[in-house]
């Protein structure tokens, strides 16, 4: 009988595990590291358009705040877990703490199916769930942002909800992620994908790697997957070969246009069928033989099963979770340089912050000054995360986690929490 793999948040837990070793932790620092401080489970009733009213299911799980306020993205789906929020609350633990930006780590969700839902629907379970953990969040407390199938129409929808509940006209730095006229940064609908291209030109620096003469496989073609692509080919020069999103994927060895390519999906809801390509499934993507091989979908696609499979030079995690603690072992042995998640799409959360300070300042900074600082936050994390694996000659995931849980650590013990 097959072992069963471990939730995503034991994934995590053992990840921490590890690294703490490595650091010799205080056992009572490790033991409020393995856990959330909180954990809110919501009931959110919803009058739905037919007259009838369900009642949703919502999650917000505040892991630790030695840092700062918790920060962390709502998640609408209809397969969400406690389990993978509080995993997810965990990564953006240490996410904020290695790009060294002052916030803690959390993460929300919501039970349902958006694609379901009208957009009226939408902000009445939007609105209800603020209604169900105001109490428990705010600009110096815990800032949401969107995340899977939420976006800056709901952030809007929440921030003005939150801001009536607490009598003020617009409390803005509450939430981030929200349209450009209601306090939301220039910058920020390709942050992840920017700043995770930032941490592939460095690692190509590093292997000595020419960019512009590299290929480029590239798994799930949402937000993150398709801007990431578009970078990659028209900032560095890389040749798309392969792309995929959850109903199959595309290849081309010649070549495929990013842009066309996203605009099919916008028009046939799928990469597939695109014209002059061969089809091509997920699982046979992870394995092409090309330089970039970038994760952009679901948690745990690359295992201790494919991982000997994986013929990339640079494996860039966009995800959350794409690869298993066994198949970074695997990765890291083969000589596979991977760019952990948490590095490597900590743009997204990074110009949040940038948006936050902005919020509160009530200074708005033009779209270059953003890339500049992200450019700086990323480059400079890499660098960081880099030097540790070299210096203790670990894994990137490793050295990541070392200063991550280092810096947190350090936070607690001050505080005097130990």
């Amino acid at each position: 009988m097959d072992k069963k793999p471990p939730s995503l948040f034991e994934s995590a837990q053992r990840q921490l595990d590890e690294v703490a070793g490595i650091l010799h932790l205080e056992p009572g620092i490790h033991a409020i590291l393995r856990k959330p401080m909180r954990e809110f489970q919501v009931s959110i009733p919803v009058k739905m358009d037919d007259g009838q009213t369900r009642v949703f299911t919502g999650f917000r799980v505040q892991y630790n705040n030695a840092r700062g306020p918790f920060k962390g993205g709502i998640r609408f789906h209809p397969e969400e877990t406690i389990d993978t929020i509080r995993a997810l609350a965990a990564w953006m633990t240490w996410k904020c703490a290695v790009v060294d930006i002052p916030f803690g780590g959390g993460k929300g969700g919501v039970i349902c199916n958006p694609k379901e839902m009208s957009s009226d629907e939408l902000e009445r379970l939007s609105r209800g769930y603020i209604d169900a953990i105001w109490e428990f969040i705010g600009p110096d407390r815990d800032i949401p942002a969107p995340d899977v199938y939420t976006n800056p129409q709901i952030m809007g929808w929440m921030m003005d909800e939150y801001s009536k509940l607490k009598g003020y006209s617009c409390i803005p730095a509450m939430i981030t992620g929200k349209p450009l006229a209601m306090g939301g940064s220039l910058g920020r609908d390709d942050a992840t994908s920017r700043g995770g291209v930032y941490t592939i030109i460095e690692a190509a620096k590093h292997l000595g790697i020419d960019l512009s003469a590299t290929t480029v496989a590239v798994q799930g073609y949402g937000n993150a997957g398709s801007n990431a692509a578009i970078l990659m080919h028209e900032i560095a020069g890389a040749k798309i070969i392969a792309v995929s999103d959850s109903k199959g994927g595309i290849y081309n060895e010649q070549g495929l246009d990013p842009r066309q390519v996203l605009q099919h999906k916008i028009e046939t809801r799928s990469v597939i069928n695109f014209p002059q390509a061969e089809s091509v499934s997920n699982d046979e993507l992870l394995e092409l033989r090309v330089d970039i091989l970038c994760p952009a979908a679901l948690e745990n696609v690359i295992t201790d099963k494919n991982a000997p499979k994986i013929r990339a030079k640079i494996v860039a995690a966009l995800a959350n979770g794409p690869t298993t603690p066994e198949a970074d072992k695997v990765l890291y042995h083969n000589g596979v340089f991977v760019i952990p998640d948490f590095l490597c799409n900590a743009g997204g959360v990074t110009v949040s912050y940038f948006e936050w300070v902005q919020c509160l300042n009530k200074w708005y900074w033009d779209e270059e000054e953003v890339h500049r600082q992200l450019s700086r936050h990323m480059t400079s994390a890499f660098q960081s995360v880099l030097a540790e694996s070299l210096n203790r000659k670990v894994s990137m995931r490793s050295a990541a986690y070392i200063i991550a849980v280092a810096r947190v650590a350090e936070a607690i013990k001050l505080r005097g929490w130990v």
